[in-house]
């Protein structure tokens, strides 16, 4: 299903071979969120708020959106409803690392958290690399400036106790404060943990070190994609600069999840998990 301008949908449709057009359908909407709008811009009748309004009436099994994060996950959020538990959703990137792949969260979806969302995110991480990548005893790590104890800025070290104190799902464990280096390894984490302000620069300085060498490491593709963790159904955001290859990515990302039913795993492994009994209140969502 299409979701946006007929005029639009209908330049797409005309590219494909007639079998291919039988399979699409076009849901027109003449409002879409720019990147320069509010992200409760989400809110009224547009594109990204169509298209989630579709999962959830069960027209759709997913979104994948190329538009403004803030938006995507505002309409998730709202539409999908968040997770008990979960104040903040997270956006999980994979990246391909030289001893397998490491999954990258926050990189959008909550710029300025405090420790206890952090903390959360830990589990989210922790569970959606057992689930989507069937990593064994996954260890989480906390992006800083060094390995040593207390390295980092206020954040980092108010963090740091409360991953210790997490109960990570799937015989996660927290293996410390890790730095840049240790995501292209993955020899010390297999999750990582971050800020969402922090983790998109990290992302796109990393698909920019891709480019210049030629592409990614062997073992994986770039991280094209990224899963919105921690609401009610499958929701996948592509980079707002993407491509055909890009886009046909995240179509992909998503369809796997969907079939894994990702999403209603990851929150059934956290649903033993009590809720936080101090979260954060403060914390700032990604602007469009």
């Amino acid at each position: 299903m299409l979701v946006g301008p007929i005029e639009v949908a209908d330049e797409l449709i005309g590219a494909l071979d007639p079998a291919q057009r039988a399979r699409v359908t076009v849901r027109p909407v003449r409002t879409a969120v720019g990147m320069a709008d509010h992200p409760t811009a989400a809110r009224g009748e547009s594109t990204v708020r169509t298209a989630v309004q579709a999962v959830h009436d069960g027209l759709a099994d997913a979104v994948v959106s190329a538009g403004s994060t803030g938006a995507t996950v505002t309409a998730a959020a709202l539409g999908l409803g968040r997770w008990t538990g979960i104040r903040r959703p997270a956006l999980a990137a994979t990246l391909p690392a030289v001893e397998g792949p490491v999954v990258l969260l926050d990189v959008g979806g909550t710029l300025e958290p405090g420790p206890a969302t952090l903390a959360r995110h830990a589990l989210l991480g922790a569970a959606y690399a057992s689930v989507a990548h069937a990593v064994t005893a996954p260890r989480v790590g906390l992006l800083s400036v060094g390995h040593e104890t207390g390295k980092g800025d206020r954040l980092r070290r108010a963090a740091a106790p409360a991953l210790t104190a997490a109960p990570l799902p799937c015989d996660g464990r927290y293996v410390g404060l890790v730095e840049g280096y240790d995501i292209s390894l993955g020899a010390r984490a297999d999750v990582v943990v971050t800020d969402g302000f922090t983790g998109n620069v990290l992302l796109k300085a990393i698909e920019g070190a891709y480019a210049m060498a030629g592409g990614p490491p062997s073992r994986g593709g770039a991280p094209r994609a990224a899963a919105l963790l921690g609401v009610g159904g499958t929701v996948v955001v592509c980079h707002g600069a993407a491509g055909s290859e890009d886009v046909a990515s995240g179509i992909a990302l998503a369809a796997h999840l969907w079939r894994r039913d990702a999403a209603g795993t990851v929150r059934a492994l956290l649903a033993d998990i009590p809720p936080d009994p101090a979260p954060d209140r403060h914390d700032t969502e990604v602007a469009p």
